[in-house]
């Protein structure tokens, strides 16, 4: 079975030479957004790879990217610092797709989580010492009013998407398929100089026990999935790739790579491929099953 061939937008036109990607031989022509798991998780970047590397279909398949690293979902639906996205979707570059594929909230809830202990509970996803409730539950680490403004704010994002997508008839009502992110555990691996580690920051700065990172790090990525099938549920076009469970999560005191994890939030190269076989199962049930 053929790998997805993954071009960038610009390869689309042969970057200004005559003659550009011949996209329409393939039976398959998905447009990809996201974040740094569909681009970029380490520096150098070959330490690791991301869900594209080796996808393979039965059919010919081929992805336009448009992700790139530390991309929020508020950023993939600006007009204008994705421009070309939006036009790709929706605009004068639009063309019919067979799916939008999506790689998003992951960076969104770690962004959220960098907001200090200072801020009101409403606008930090991390509550403070004194707000924690008995001990053995790690959802007394989440500020629930910082929670719900961080769903409510997704939701009205997601919708934007929509609306975005659906602007222009080619791709209204266009397959968005998205995937949940597994268990990452805070610890002190960055993905390289002056890229984090992030979650282990924002740990330390609330005073969070180390024995119980790894609780809460589940815990915030088990509130993203169940964001991501709500979504899902409220609107038959979106489809979500459960992969939350596939790797087997790193040790808060690991500072380097460990089978599955190249840094604190990025798989390695293995634990990419173990995510891209259920994607793999996922994309042929949708658009390659009789």
């Amino acid at each position: 079975m053929p790998d997805i061939q993954l071009i960038s937008p610009g390869d689309l036109d042969g970057h200004g030479q005559a003659g550009g990607f011949p996209i329409e031989q393939y039976a398959l022509r998905f447009l990809a957004q996201g974040d740094s798991w569909f681009s970029i998780g380490a520096v150098p970047p070959w330490l690791t790879s991301n869900l594209f590397d080796k996808l393979t279909l039965s059919k010919s398949a081929v992805a336009v990217n448009c992700a790139r690293p530390g991309a929020e979902l508020v950023h993939m639906t600006d007009s204008t610092s994705n421009r070309t996205f939006l036009q790709l979707l929706s605009g004068r570059l639009a063309r019919p797709w067979t799916a939008l594929l999506l790689s998003g909230l992951g960076n969104d809830v770690i962004s959220a989580a960098q907001s200090p202990p200072g801020q009101a509970p409403a606008t930090r996803l991390l509550a403070t010492a004194a707000e924690w409730a008995a001990a053995g539950d790690p959802a007394r680490y989440v500020s629930e009013p910082g929670w719900a403004t961080f769903r409510n704010h997704a939701k009205d994002v997601f919708g934007l998407l929509l609306q975005r997508r659906d602007a222009a008839p080619v791709n209204r009502g266009l397959p968005i398929v998205m995937h949940t992110y597994d268990f990452v555990t805070p610890r002190n691996a960055a993905a390289g100089p002056n890229l984090g580690p992030w979650l282990y920051k924002a740990v330390n700065a609330f005073g969070v026990p180390q024995r119980d990172w790894a609780a809460l790090g589940s815990e915030l990525l088990r509130r993203v999935r169940a964001l991501m099938l709500e979504l899902a549920a409220a609107d038959a076009t979106i489809h979500v790739v459960d992969t939350q469970g596939t790797l087997a999560p790193a040790d808060p005191t690991d500072t380097g790579p460990t089978a599955h994890w190249q840094n604190e939030i990025h798989p390695t190269r293995t634990g990419y491929r173990l995510l891209g076989n259920v994607w793999e199962q996922s994309l042929e049930q949708l658009f390659c099953a009789p």
